[in-house]
């Protein structure tokens, strides 16, 4: 199992530049950040930095939008970032939450999202594409490589994550929950000729290591209110009596508003309706070997990277607990003598 830190930009950016250096040092192989343009600061130009300071770390959003970027720009991007810093870019997509909302605006529909998919893809991959009645191409890439996974919850989502994405994003570390949209995604790929087995499947969560159960949950209870968003889309949809698991969408019935300016925040007031068992349910907390265990199932349902969120007051610690015992007892071991 691969493992993610998830990082907002908030100033200062060197902050973020430090925390993206110390995940590698302890054995992380990706720095996701938001991407919001208006909550924080311009991601790309810190991932440019990032990838400046370290030697290995792969870089991206969690998650862009085909909303407020240009597609075209958005791949220039990834492919300028991979001839200055050799492919060390990744691209996580969705329809669109904070980002858009905070603008008045709304998400994209999931026509324009396959779409946008395409588009990057192809440009990022230095590849020509068919887009707005023009064969397109970057006459200066060449060998850039990008893959772009999707960020899905409700049944639709999913099958498009099965059917296009190189990889799926999950945000939410709920077993149950996990083990029905992996499925859901496999089964979209299996229907429409793909191998299942070749899309990554990234489970991202809070991961907060400690003792203290009641602050823990305090710190992270803010994720519950922004998986609530995209829950509410859902409910919106398909009513209270769908395919989506009951351990999803019964805990909104509380929700009664959102305020984006504390949005992915410790201490959110607007997120006081997520009940503890919901926070348990969605993040990792607890003891180095309560997240082992959890972890352990996650990787049995077939998740090949779980990435933490680190929007608490616990980072370093966090990041130092998982690269001196999680990770390594996630590990495959490799011996010197057989």
């Amino acid at each position: 199992m691969d493992f993610g830190a998830v990082l907002q930009t908030n100033p200062p950016s060197a902050r973020v530049v430090q925390l993206a250096q110390l995940a590698e040092v302890h054995g992380f192989s990706h720095v996701w950040t938001f991407d919001s343009h208006l909550l924080w600061q311009e991601p790309y130009v810190i991932h440019s930095r990032i990838l400046a300071e370290t030697r290995k770390i792969v870089v991206g959003p969690m998650v862009t939008n085909p909303a407020t970027r240009d597609w075209t720009v958005t791949a220039s991007t990834f492919a300028t970032l991979n001839e200055m810093y050799g492919n060390r870019t990744i691209c996580g997509i969705g329809r669109g939450d904070s980002a858009v909302r905070v603008t008045n605006g709304a998400p994209t529909t999931l026509k324009t999202l396959r779409e946008s998919i395409h588009v990057i893809r192809e440009l990022a991959n230095s590849r020509a594409v068919l887009h707005n009645g023009a064969t397109l191409r970057f006459p200066w890439s060449t060998g850039s490589s990008l893959e772009v996974w999707v960020a899905a919850y409700g049944p639709l989502a999913l099958k498009l994550a099965g059917e296009v994405g190189d990889g799926f994003i999950l945000q939410m570390a709920d077993l149950d929950v996990a083990e029905w949209m992996i499925g859901t995604v496999r089964d979209a790929a299996a229907n429409v000729g793909r191998d299942p087995a070749s899309i990554s499947i990234c489970v991202a969560a809070p991961m907060y290591i400690g003792d203290d159960w009641e602050h823990m949950r305090n710190q992270c209870r803010w994720f519950g209110g922004m998986v609530g968003n995209h829950v509410a889309d859902i409910v919106a949809k398909y009513g209270t009596e769908s395919l989506v698991p009951k351990a999803l969408t019964d805990y909104i019935a509380g929700r009664s508003g959102y305020d984006y300016n504390q949005h992915g925040r410790a201490g959110n007031t607007h997120a006081d309706f997520v009940p503890d068992e919901i926070v348990d349910r969605f993040c990792l907390l607890g003891t180095s070997k309560d997240h082992i265990v959890k972890l352990q199932a996650l990787k049995e349902l077939g998740v090949d990277q779980f990435a933490g969120y680190l929007q608490h007051d616990n980072k370093e610690e966090t990041l130092r607990v998982y690269g001196e015992t999680v990770i390594p007892a996630l590990t495959d071991p490799i011996v010197a003598k057989l």
